[in-house]
C-alpha cells in the first residue's frame, strides 16, 4: 500500500534557540564560551578594568538584619537557617542559662564573625571611595565578591554606600539562594561552572581580600596563590589576609614553609592584616604600585588618559552604526 501523506511539520528550532541541545554534553562547549563571552561584554561596556576581589564566610549574617539577632544560614550561598541546635545562643538564652555550651560558643563567634562582616563593610567602602578619585579611560579596582550573602554581601554593601559600581560572580547552587541587593544590576552574574567563576575572579583582580571563611574560602584563596606562586598571573596582585587571629589558628602558613612544602619566599605573596585601616594602606600601597605601572605602559604607548564617560561603552552596532549591516 502506498504510504500516506505525513502531517504538515513544524519549523524546527533554531540551534541557538534549541534547549535541549543546549543543555546537553554536546552543547557544553557552547555553554562554557557564553560564560566567558557574555560576561566579558557587559564588563567591557561597564568599563571595568580592574577589581579588587573580597573572599570570605556566606554563612554570616549582619548586625543589623534578622532582627538583630545573628543567625547561621544552613550552607554557602543558601538563604535557609542552619538548624536550631546549630545556631548561636539568643541574648535571652543566655541570661537565663537555657543555652547549650555548643550554642554558647557558636554565639560568641557568632559576634566575631559580625564584626568581620563590618569590617568588609567598612574597607570595601574605604577601597571604592579612593578608586573613584582616579583618572582614567575605566573604572578601577571595582569591589567584587561571590554575589551572596554574608562577607561578600558585606563587600558589596560597602561599595554601594560608596556610591561605586560593584560586581557579583554568584553561583547558582543546588539550593535556595539570591544575589545580594547591593551589586550593581548590570554587573550581577550567574554561574555554572565553578572553574568559569574562578577565572573571573582572577582574570581582573589585582588584589584579593581573604575573611574568615571555610572550605570555599580556602579553595579561593588557594587558587589564586598557587596562580601567583606559579607566575601564571601576567601582573602583580596584593593578597590580604584579614584576621590573622583567626586564620592562624585555622592554618599554619609557617610550618608549610619550616618543613619544605613552599618556599620562603612564596610567604611574600600574601601579608595579614587586622583593622580596616591597616587594610587600607596595604592595599592602597599595593594598587599605587599597579597605577605606576599602568602610567608607565600608557605613557610608552602614547594612550591618552581621560576621564570616565557617563554613560556605557558602545557596542559594535552603536559604535560602527550604518558602516555594517544591523545583526542580532
Amino acid at each position: 500500500m502506498p504510504r500516506k501523506n505525513p502531517p504538515p511539520l513544524e519549523s524546527a528550532p533554531l540551534a541557538y534557540q534549541n534547549q535541549d541541545f543546549l543543555n546537553s554534553p554536546d552543547g557544553r562547549v557552547f555553554r562554557l564560551l557564553a560564560e566567558y563571552q557574555e560576561p566579558m561584554t557587559r564588563f567591557r561596556r561597564e568599563r571595568i578594568q580592574d577589581t579588587v576581589v573580597f573572599f570570605g564566610s556566606a554563612r554570616f549574617r549582619a548586625l543589623d538584619v534578622a532582627s538583630h539577632e545573628l543567625e547561621l544560614l544552613d550552607n554557602t550561598g543558601s538563604t535557609k537557617p542552619a538548624p536550631a541546635d546549630e545556631q548561636p545562643a539568643r541574648p535571652h538564652e543566655v541570661e537565663s542559662g537555657e543555652a547549650t555550651e555548643q550554642r554558647l560558643r557558636l554565639a560568641e563567634a557568632a559576634v566575631e564573625m559580625a564584626r568581620y562582616y563590618e569590617d568588609a563593610r567598612t574597607l570595601a567602602g574605604m577601597v571604592s571611595r579612593w578608586a573613584m578619585t582616579l583618572p582614567g579611560r575605566r573604572h578601577r579596582y571595582v569591589i567584587t565578591s561571590g554575589g551572596g550573602p554574608g562577607i561578600m554581601e558585606a563587600a558589596n554593601r560597602g561599595a554601594y554606600e560608596a556610591g561605586a559600581k560593584t560586581i557579583g560572580l554568584n553561583i547558582k547552587l543546588p539550593f535556595e539562594q539570591m544575589p545580594n541587593p547591593y551589586i550593581t544590576p548590570d554587573l550581577n552574574f550567574e554561574f555554572h561552572y565553578f572553574f568559569m567563576r574562578k577565572f573571573w575572579f582572577a582574570y581582573l583582580a589585582k588584589a584579593l581580600v581573604v575573611f574568615p571563611g571555610g572550605f570555599g574560602t580556602l579553595d579561593e584563596m588557594f587558587e589564586l596563590l598557587t596562580l601567583a606562586q606559579t607566575q601564571k598571573l601576567a601582573k602583580k596582585i596584593t593578597v590580604l589576609i584579614y584576621g590573622s587571629s583567626y586564620w592562624k589558628s585555622v592554618i599554619n602558613l609557617d610550618m608549610l614553609a619550616e618543613k619544605g612544602a613552599i618556599a620562603m619566599k612564596d610567604k611574600e605573596l600574601f601579608q595579614f592584616a587586622d583593622t580596616p585601616e591597616e587594610a587600607f594602606e596595604l592595599l592602597k600601597a599595593g594598587l599605587t604600585e599597579d597605577l605606576q605601572r599602568q602610567a608607565a605602559y600608557e605613557r610608552d604607548h602614547g594612550i591618552p588618559s581621560e576621564g570616565i564617560p557617563a554613560a556605557p561603552a558602545p557596542d559594535a552596532q552603536e559604535l560602527l552604526g550604518p558602516d555594517i549591516a544591523k545583526t542580532r
